[in-house]
């Protein structure tokens, strides 16, 4: 099949996206498939240069280097690639890759792809939105609130709490708050022209993790961070946290959290694949926290480190994933054989 991976892309995940994408591009190509990387913001993406980012080592801090780019721009200069391709396989993290754009673009153009619609992406990306789901189908979620003034945090929540963008991806901008000086620094943030921010209650507990792939679920993998939180350095750098799959958890928890996990994909409307995340608190409480919808493919990412624990090798899950989206192809259109 022609496939054709999108990676880069204009977000402050732009580094890991290009990381994940040159990583599917190998596992697919490995599996006898003919793959075109495109990157939404610069174009074509060659062989050496993929290999490239499968050398390098992602930064600890988010990439600016984004914000150069041209939103599409290399996008609209290969449609002729996406349109005559069998699957687009996304491998896009945040902004534009993870919030329906990019979907909705490829629904316009009748190309099928890998993952959720422009719905489910949309969705699952706006965390207030989907915490207001799960809240609404009785699924434990800590409070949370998007607020006006620092009083009103105060007021609703208690220290301490955890401030993030409403709609980012990959613990981005993710701050632990201990105090009022701590919480002011955050709202000059979002007065400074940074993104929306909301205002969660910290949970303390385990840090769990659940793959969501077509409708089943991968076994359940416990995050142990050396950080006081799973940020973005812990999630991209192995030496910053430890990843257990499957975790050491009773299997009576591991059932419940995967019966969850499979409830908010589906609440949510996502197909394919997600990464559904939880704390279980002391009282064994499972608290949901958020969707993931295209969750990172490096090699220290994990989801593909979830599937390797049920007995996938990383070209085999990129494979299934294709398969997934096969599916849906119609049978006069294209055939994976």
């Amino acid at each position: 099949m022609k496939i054709v991976v999108l990676l880069g892309g204009e977000s402050e995940e732009r580094d890991v996206s290009l990381a994940s994408g040159a990583q599917v591009a190998k596992g697919l190509r490995a599996m006898g498939h003919d793959v075109v990387s495109v990157d939404p913001a610069c174009g074509l993406v060659g062989v050496s240069q993929e290999k490239s980012h499968l050398r390098g080592t992602i930064p600890r801090f988010p990439s600016s280097e984004a914000q150069d780019f041209g939103s599409f721009r290399g996008l609209l200069e290969y449609v002729d690639e996406l349109t005559t391709a069998d699957i687009v396989f996304p491998v896009l993290h945040g902004g534009m890759g993870e919030n329906g754009t990019i979907q909705a673009v490829l629904d316009l153009l009748e190309v099928p792809y890998v993952g959720s619609d422009m719905f489910g992406c949309a969705l699952a990306m706006n965390k207030d939105l989907t915490k207001r789901l799960l809240r609404a189908a009785d699924i434990s979620t800590p409070d949370w609130i998007l607020p006006s003034t620092v009083e009103e945090v105060i007021e609703t929540l208690s220290f301490p709490l955890i401030c993030k963008p409403v709609d980012g991806g990959s613990s981005v901008g993710l701050t632990l708050v201990t105090n009022k000086e701590s919480l002011e620094l955050c709202f000059a943030s979002a007065k400074a022209g940074g993104p929306s921010l909301m205002y969660e209650n910290f949970v303390s507990g385990r840090e769990l993790t659940v793959g969501v792939v077509g409708k089943d679920t991968l076994p359940v993998g416990e995050i142990i961070s050396k950080n006081e939180l799973f940020d973005f350095e812990c999630k991209y750098r192995p030496e910053m946290a430890d990843e257990i799959f499957p975790a050491a958890i009773e299997e009576r928890i591991a059932s419940t959290v995967s019966k969850i996990a499979l409830e908010v994909h589906d609440l949510l409307g996502l197909r394919d694949l997600s990464r559904i995340d939880f704390i279980l608190d002391e009282q064994e409480t499972l608290w949901c926290l958020e969707a993931n919808t295209l969750p990172g493919m490096t090699a220290n990412s994990l989801l593909p480190k979830a599937a390797e624990a049920a007995g996938f090798s990383f070209q085999e899950f990129c494979e299934k994933l294709l398969l997934l989206a096969e599916r849906r192809v119609p049978r006069n259109m294209h055939s994976i054989d």
